[in-house]
């Protein structure tokens, strides 16, 4: 049997706690799809990093209202050659709300000094404060510490430069990929115990916890290739592969072991924050509320529903038999009456059989 709490200390992730727990709403992530590379908006954007330019761009959704001032509107269609022009002129650039046009530039912002900003220049400060009091987005270029700041409603978020964005979600995603290979050891060594009818709550749950930890891990991820638009695409392929199949299986599992209310267990786990999920004596307290080195049987859902047996034979034998241990250790004339007939008998004990060849091999299910 694995020890799940050595596996725990394992997990070094390069981002910080807040990042895995997902304080970026999906409103936001919208937001940062508009200034991926790739975008014409980034292109100006990184432009002006380049040219060491600052900038104060605002986006107009018809809330801004008293805060604007002075400037005058020029009304075109939006390019990055334009902005990077228009950005050569002091004040703010007021673009559109989905920023296919430029309507006003040398534009003056006057949002209430009473909103609180933790910013320290002028531009950093108009920007979050008129995001804040709008509920818009607004983009800071700093000339000086040569940084991208984004501003929407209370939230805000820095833009790398691609090459460190690609560079963090690398590294991010090579942690995936080594939870990706424990968890398909937990899996293989469940499969196992399961047809030897010596799983425990303990094998179940270790299971559970790592897609959990490989789930909020493929978050962040995300978030990256959110960030790098066009150029993540490798990083994206690689990412469907290693997420594939994980939530049917963590499904199954759930089926198997808590039947009817599958979906409030998931929603259970799904709720726990990180640190509380590193350790699986939580996950066994709250799911199954018994000791942790119990001995369990599932239902036989999973592992049958893996077998060229058709869906409505396992479900008959699921029905009939309270587990599947019980299943295992039946009579041929049990099953009979279950299944029928000679032929459908010989041909579930073969299933049986070939799985657990699978199974002692090592082979994935």
């Amino acid at each position: 049997m694995i020890e799940e709490n050595s596996r725990s200390d394992e997990i070094f992730l390069p981002f910080s706690k807040e990042n895995l727990e997902g304080e970026l709403g999906k409103d936001f992530l919208d937001v940062l799809k508009m200034v991926a590379p790739g975008t014409s908006l980034r292109v100006a954007l990184d432009d002006f990093l380049n040219a060491k330019m600052g900038a104060l761009i605002v986006l107009d959704n018809g809330n801004l209202g008293d805060i604007v001032e002075g400037g005058f509107r020029v009304n075109t269609k939006f390019s990055s050659q334009k902005l990077v022009e228009l950005a050569k002129m002091d004040g703010a650039i007021i673009l559109s709300k989905d920023a296919k046009e430029i309507i006003n530039v040398n534009t003056l912002l006057f949002p209430s000094i009473a909103i609180p900003t933790k910013e320290t220049g002028t531009r950093h400060k108009a920007g979050e404060r008129t995001a804040k009091q709008a509920k818009t987005v607004a983009i800071v270029v700093s000339e000086r510490k040569n940084k991208i700041s984004v501003y929407y409603g209370d939230s805000s978020y820095r833009l790398e430069r691609s090459s460190e964005v690609l560079r963090r979600a690398s590294e991010t995603l090579q942690i995936l990929e080594k939870q990706r290979d424990i968890y398909d050891e937990l899996l293989s060594n469940l499969n196992s115990l399961e047809l030897r009818r010596h799983s425990t709550i303990n094998d179940v749950c270790g299971v559970l916890q790592r897609i959990e930890i490989i789930k909020r891990i493929s978050e962040v991820v995300e978030r990256y290739l959110i960030e790098l638009g066009k150029e993540g695409t490798i990083v994206k392929m690689r990412l469907k592969e290693l997420m594939s199949g994980l939530s049917k299986e963590e499904e199954s599992i759930l089926k198997d072991y808590f039947g009817q209310s599958h979906s409030s267990s998931l929603e259970i786990l799904e709720k726990m924050d990180f640190d509380f999920l590193l350790e699986p004596m939580n996950i066994s307290r709250l799911l199954f509320e018994e000791t942790h080195d119990k001995n369990v049987s599932p239902k036989g859902l999973r592992l049958l529903g893996k077998t060229n047996l058709l869906e409505r034979y396992v479900d008959l034998l699921v029905g009939n038999f309270e587990n599947l241990s019980e299943i295992l250790s039946a009579s041929n004339e049990e099953l009979m009456e279950v299944l029928g007939s000679e032929a459908m008998l010989s041909f579930f004990r073969e299933e049986i059989y070939n799985l657990k060849e699978k199974v002692n091999l090592g082979k994935g299910l």
